[in-house]
């Protein structure tokens, strides 16, 4: 979730290099309506052409670093080139105002869950960058923070029940995290919860927006997420998905359609840093982190996020530069997940964007070849039904990841080299003497019984 505040608690520098915010634009008090399950009247259309959960490419947005203006209308300005990209999903951190008490200005202490953040814009610059996005074929899902609130949210002072407490009634921060900007809820009060999935839906009907993204989701109790989640399928006017950023199996048993790939991640940093690890260990997780899923749901496997950028590195540190940062993310893209793209990994930012995210913006100048490679390997995803649907078969070997993945009218097979030298290899038996093309350039390619692949090369092919 947020491992980034130890350092910035740690190191008051990181406050010393924000950017100036906008003062606080005065705002309508939302009126909530008392039925919980209509809030608000529903604004705009809802959207027809969300994809299926399979077919989902995630393009998170960290508004802070996104652009100069750092609001919505930074984003909405580039949505063509999130487009171009080949991603569906617009993944927006949290839109919400920021508590002032106790506070490290982390987008995760939510003050009010039905207000916006005056510092990203108004509810109307909202809406109409969903507009814009849904004009484009995409849509927009919200980081929902449901753990915690900030210190200075009004719950506090009007629902003190609805928190957390300790054995002399004063509230308490989420145990075990050290996150003291914010304060645990209490999810054994049957009210409150009530509250939190009526918060969840204003979002639905007043800015139209496709889903949400649920922070920190092994924290709040599985009964809750059940009790959630079966409340939001039951808008019929539309078709939301939701994603728990957590790796309990039983995420999946309660009606996420995605969990996190934590352990993928995790997994992949080893075999790029440790020889031991072998590329065969994905196959493990193939299975371990799918456990309990049924039918299409998926996990989300990423190279980079606003957590890991900032705490461990940019994707060319953890994976051996952008060759290697590459080889990694066909990998995340194509074997079995669907893949996140954290802003600005596409142009290979050389450096962490760094909580608060107050300090850096991305400069999309940056390496115009690399983006275009992100996008071939995104459009080898999105025009090959097999890549999303297909039955996976793995070869696997200690340095390689090999697979193919097959329907009945089309098959692709993804190579790539996960070290940083050059490795010669039998083919499997099921592989050799088969024609196929290249997808990243069109070239027939003729497989012997053997392979030769440069460091951190890969191959991306289709059946002839």
């Amino acid at each position: 979730m947020r491992r980034i505040l130890f350092l910035v608690l740690a190191c008051s520098v990181f406050f010393s290099c924000s950017k100036k915010v906008p003062a606080p634009q005065k705002q309508t008090p939302v009126v909530i309506a008392p039925n919980p399950d209509v809030p608000v009247p529903q604004y705009g259309q809802p959207f027809a052409n969300v994809p299926n959960r399979e077919d989902v490419t995630i393009y998170q947005v960290n508004m802070r670093v996104f652009s100069e203006s750092g609001n919505f209308e930074g984003v909405k300005n580039r949505l063509d080139s999130i487009k171009s990209l080949g991603a569906n999903v617009v993944y927006l951190m949290p839109v919400f105002p920021v508590g002032s008490l106790r506070s490290v200005n982390s987008p995760y202490c939510v003050k009010n869950y039905t207000e916006v953040n005056p510092e990203f814009g108004t509810l109307n610059d909202l809406r109409s960058l969903v507009e814009t996005a849904h004009s484009k074929n995409m849509s927009v899902i919200l980081d929902w923070v449901a753990n915690h609130t900030a210190w200075d949210n009004p719950w506090i002072s009007s629902h003190k029940d609805w928190y957390l407490q300790d054995a002399t009634g004063a509230v308490v921060s989420p145990p075990g995290t050290g996150w003291n900007d914010v304060a645990q809820l209490n999810f054994n009060n049957a009210a409150m919860r009530l509250e939190m999935i009526r918060s969840m839906k204003y979002w639905v009907y007043a800015a139209n927006v496709d889903g949400f993204r649920c922070d920190y989701a092994d924290g709040p109790p599985l009964d809750f997420w059940k009790q959630a989640i079966d409340s939001l399928r039951n808008i019929s006017t539309h078709k939301l998905l939701i994603m728990a950023e957590g790796n309990r199996n039983a995420n999946f048993t309660v009606g996420f359609d995605y969990n996190f790939g934590f352990s993928y991640y995790g997994n992949l940093k080893n075999i790029y840093n440790n020889n031991q690890t072998t590329a065969t260990s994905i196959d493990n997780l193939n299975n371990t982190e799918y456990a309990s899923s049924t039918g299409t749901q998926q996990v989300v496997r990423y190279t980079s996020n606003h957590d890991v950028n900032g705490s461990d590195g940019t994707p060319q540190e953890l994976f051996g530069g952008l060759r290697g940062s590459m080889s990694a993310f066909v990998v995340s893209a194509t074997m079995k997940s669907v893949p996140m793209i954290y802003n600005g990994q596409e142009v290979g930012t050389p450096y962490r964007l760094s909580f608060p995210f107050t300090g850096t913006n991305i400069d999309w100048s940056l390496n115009p070849g690399l983006t275009a490679e992100y996008k071939k390997i995104i459009a080898f995803r999105n025009n090959n039904e097999a890549v999303r649907k297909g039955q996976l078969t793995s070869y696997s070997i200690t340095d390689a990841i090999i697979f193919t993945k097959e329907t009945a009218s089309n098959k692709i097979l993804v190579i790539s080299n996960m070290r940083n030298k050059a490795i010669d290899l039998e083919l499997s038996s099921a592989l050799q003497n088969s024609t196929w093309t290249n997808e990243m350039n069109g070239a027939a390619v003729d497989l012997g019984t053997q392979l030769s692949l440069q460091p951190y090369s890969y191959l991306l092919l289709k059946k002839r």
